[in-house]
């Protein structure tokens, strides 16, 4: 009973599958706010790294977020005790593969995935819009379904803070039913955070990157000048 218990609510969050041409709602959030990453990843750390690895990520690169290594220790790190670990769960893959039928997919680098598997819009967009979806269905057996992922296996895993929404039948929209802890507008932000968090940790440098690329190109823009002046200057007595 306690396997089945545990299988319910932490069913695979994603399987790749095809957004079925269903519109996506955009994400506004940023990987530049630093508060709204460490939102992310306490909502993460909470409510994702109970089932689902982030294996490529270790805990001691939170501290970029901005948080204290005595922070990181106390409040995120849940399933180990040295900071240099793994975002790992603590059951064996074996153990996974038994409960659910299959292992958990890793979550490091699931919206660059999304984004590069050719589907409709950005991963973050599609996740924004996945993790807000869901709605309460009787026919399925954890009794939940999401609009954005039709037939998903797993069940709502941040219901608590948004509450329980059912699908109209005739206007075939989302209504809330049973609110959660957080108002709509507070539940959509805190989305937003968790999949800024999501978004930064598929490539924890991508900020340093970009602004390394802008100074790149000012220093090829400065030296092209350089080399024309140069070049005229030498070839000046020739032409």
């Amino acid at each position: 009973m306690k396997k089945i218990l545990i299988a319910l609510f932490c069913l695979p969050l994603l399987a790749f599958a095809a957004g079925g041409g269903v519109h996506l709602d955009k994400w506004q959030g940023s990987v530049a706010d630093k508060a709204a990453l460490q939102n992310g990843a306490k909502l993460f750390v909470n409510y994702c790294l109970n089932c689902h690895n982030a294996s490529f990520l270790r805990y001691k690169n939170l501290l970029d977020l901005g948080f204290t290594e005595q922070q990181v220790k106390e409040e995120l790190m849940t399933t180990s005790d040295k900071i240099g670990d793994l975002m790992q769960v603590a059951a064996r893959h074996d153990e996974q593969k038994l409960w659910f039928g299959a292992m958990p997919p890793d979550l490091t680098i699931v919206v660059r995935a999304r984004g590069e598997a050719g589907a409709a819009g950005a991963g973050a967009d599609w996740l924004y819009t996945y993790l807000r979806s869901f709605y309460r269905d009787a026919d399925r057996p954890t009794g939940w379904n999401n609009v954005a992922f039709d037939n998903v296996g797993m069940p709502n895993p941040l219901w608590q803070l948004q509450g329980q929404q059912i699908l109209n039948p005739e206007s075939h929209k989302l209504e809330l039913a049973v609110p959660g802890q957080l108002s709509q507008a507070d539940f959509d932000k805190a989305a937003s955070d968790l999949v800024s968090f999501m978004v930064w940790m598929g490539e924890p440098q991508q900020e340093y990157r970009r602004k390394l690329g802008w100074f790149v190109l000012a220093f090829l823009v400065l030296l092209f000048g350089v080399t024309y002046a140069l070049k005229k200057e030498y070839w000046k007595d020739i032409h």
